[in-house]
């Protein structure tokens, strides 16, 4: 448990960061007064680890690689499993570990991470640039391979959202993935039925699936929320969308690869949204909670 919490003020707009505990947000609301609502699901106390968070960064690889092994240019590559219950590594190092803090002001702060060769063979570093502003919060993403060879690597954001029967979605995905009894992809669908996300109610739907195609942009809404929402990322080709069925929360995923793009041959990583980054480069992931009143 850390109490480390950076505080980013924005007019009514209040952010909280727990650095030590993954790089996570700890919560974000619209402070009107004596009324605080809840923009992201929050965490008001010191947190014990990222599941606990408002949202947390996903780096250098996005949901799952299957068996925890993956072959890449003549190296077979193992990861152990790195959360209860689930067989197959799950979300990269990021989440996992402390974040130094680089720069802090009232309305933005960098958060920097470093990773040291281990069952993840390659050295790289990632920043998380925090800008807080009066109409929402732009967050962007950075790793950079530090290794003397290429290195895959994928980006993505995992922020909670409370909901309720109301809570609804509308954004457009071309695609999904139907998933097996671990999570992991089977077949690509078409986003017609329970995969469609236009306009449609978000919490409660059963869903822990990705969907590509993604036109980048989701808006959120609630009649009992005093604001709307619209989730972005320019970058963003896939989304993954996860709605347990007892509801009271959901979480929305922007992020650049398909889950398991890892374990597909390296020939279909462009389409699944895998990079490769070359030694010394770096790639970028932006995401914007724009935040508009009722």
């Amino acid at each position: 448990m850390a109490d480390d919490t950076l505080v980013l003020r924005a007019g009514a707009l209040e952010l909280g960061l727990s650095p030590s505990v993954g790089g996570t947000i700890a919560w974000f609301d619209e402070v009107a007064g004596e009324r605080r609502s809840a923009i992201l699901r929050g965490c008001h106390t010191p947190l014990e680890n990222a599941l606990g968070a408002a949202s947390f960064p996903l780096v250098p690889y996005v949901n799952r690689i299957r068996g925890g092994t993956f072959a890449f240019r003549g190296r077979d590559i193992a990861i152990a499993p790195n959360m209860a219950g689930d067989p197959s590594p799950l979300h990269g190092d990021g989440w996992l570990g402390p974040w130094q803090v680089e720069q802090k002001a009232a309305r933005n702060a960098t958060l920097h991470f470093h990773h040291d060769p281990g069952e993840w063979p390659w050295e790289y570093e990632a920043r998380q640039v925090f800008a807080l502003d009066p109409r929402g919060l732009t967050l962007t993403l950075e790793c950079r391979n530090l290794s003397a060879e290429p290195m895959p690597c994928g980006l993505g954001q995992h922020p909670y959202f409370p909901c309720g029967a109301a809570t609804r979605i509308d954004t457009h995905v071309s695609h999904a993935w139907t998933i097996d009894d671990q999570v992991l992809p089977v077949d690509k669908v078409e986003a017609t039925g329970r995969f469609d996300l236009a306009g449609r109610p978000v919490c409660g739907q059963n869903l822990d699936h990705g969907f590509g195609g993604w036109s980048g942009s989701a808006l959120l809404t609630d009649p009992a929320w005093p604001f709307a929402l619209e989730l972005s990322s320019p970058t963003a080709r896939f989304f993954q969308l996860y709605s347990p069925d007892s509801g009271g929360l959901f979480v929305a995923e922007p992020v650049t690869h398909a889950n398991a793009a890892l374990n597909a041959p390296e020939a279909e990583w462009a389409e699944l949204g895998m990079a490769v980054l070359e030694p010394g480069e770096a790639m970028t992931l932006a995401m914007r909670l724009e935040v508009t009143p009722r």
